[in-house]
């Protein structure tokens, strides 16, 4: 597929950080398609109107982005790539607001939870949630106020015509997003970010017995397999019982990693291969 023929899928406005992704990943020659919810996303690609979406599964400091995983099986979509993208959050107001008279920040839930110190620090600013972190720039430069401000990337504030009043002020400098390139399985889709492996996520559901857990990973230790994540999400209608969501280190085609595969479905209820890709993390 040519890059300048994609239309690209993602949350939130231009300039927010899973518009940076999609750069990253797939070049600077798509077409965007911004979407204002997760699901939104997910539903352009199932409905043709475009032909894959960029999706956040997991932040450094936040953890995971649980409503992505549960659309990913619901959507049947399959990764194709993943990047990351190094998070910087700034405080961007309109021109001639100062820091002193800002009294509301917007910005989304998780940026505002990744800001907590610079809250602390200044407790006369009320955090507000909003949908996306580049949004609540573009509408915070609209309303124009002298006590407002929104916390988002340096490239929301160029694009609206914001003014930093404060860069960095995320707890942690090391503060990384981890995001999915996900399309219909008979896309011919490819990232361009180079790659230095392959890594294959699963979603398994194991039977409820004593012990399956541990088998079900030695499967993996037995072919000597990285094993680079596991992550628990609860099984709808089936209270305290849950899916595994596994990265391993290596593609589906290789021996090793064919036979473990093999030996989890003897053990497995349920097992989907979510994508073989090639990642340079």
């Amino acid at each position: 597929m040519i890059a300048d023929q994609v239309t690209v899928a993602f949350q939130g406005e231009y300039g927010a950080f899973s518009e940076s992704a999609v750069r990253r990943i797939l070049g600077t020659e798509v077409t965007l398609r911004p979407c204002e919810t997760f699901d939104d996303m997910f539903d352009a690609v199932r409905s043709s109107d475009a032909d894959c979406c960029v999706a956040p599964i997991e932040n450094s400091l936040a953890g995971s982005i649980h409503r992505n995983y549960d659309l990913m099986i619901d959507s049947g979509l399959r990764i194709f790539g993943e990047t990351n993208v190094k998070i910087v959050h700034n405080v961007i107001a309109a021109p001639a607001v100062t820091l002193a008279n800002v009294r509301r920040i917007y910005s989304h839930p998780v940026a505002l939870a990744q800001c907590l110190r610079f809250f602390r620090a200044n407790p006369d600013i009320e955090a507000i949630p909003t949908h996306d972190t580049a949004g609540a720039v573009r509408e915070v430069l609209l309303r124009q106020r002298p006590d407002e401000a929104a916390i988002a990337s340096a490239r929301a504030a160029e694009i609206y015509g914001g003014t930093i009043l404060a860069s960095s002020v995320e707890d942690h400098q090391q503060n990384f997003t981890r995001f999915l390139l996900l399309a219909a399985g008979t896309s011919d889709i490819q990232p361009v970010e180079p790659a230095r492996r392959w890594k294959t996520s699963l979603m398994l559901r194991l039977p409820d017995k004593p012990g399956v857990l541990f088998r079900a990973l030695g499967a993996f230790a037995l072919f000597d397999i990285d094993l680079s994540k596991i992550e628990s999400r609860p099984i709808e209608g089936r209270p305290w019982e849950y899916a595994f969501y596994i990265d391993v280190i290596g593609n589906r085609t290789e021996a090793p990693l064919e036979r473990a595969i093999s030996n989890l479905e003897q053990m497995a209820e349920e097992l989907h291969v979510l994508g073989s890709y090639p990642t340079r993390w």
